[in-house]
């Protein structure tokens, strides 16, 4: 099950469960969409991997499975992938 991350690792900018600007690499690194499609070009800088639209947990879902709290940042912010 996705954690659904609260915040952007790049710019720590808030990203709700139900963000439809949320971002993910398959191993659920998390950011927005103009730091994933601006500075990153669309692959993740800790894994390379493609960064794809996060999907939105129905309501009734999320009460049950609640998203994550567990903020995380990259310091000083991000750099593209090599």
């Amino acid at each position: 099950m996705l954690e659904l991350r609260p915040n952007c690792e790049c710019c720590d900018r808030d990203l709700p469960p139900d963000s439809g600007e949320a971002m993910i690499c398959s191993f659920e690194c998390t950011f927005c969409r103009g730091c994933a499609e601006g500075v990153l070009q669309g692959r993740c800088p800790n894994c390379g991997g493609e960064l794809v639209r996060r999907p939105v947990r129905p309501d009734a879902m999320l009460a049950k499975f609640p998203a994550s709290t567990h903020r995380k940042v990259k310091k000083p912010g991000c750099t593209p992938a090599a």
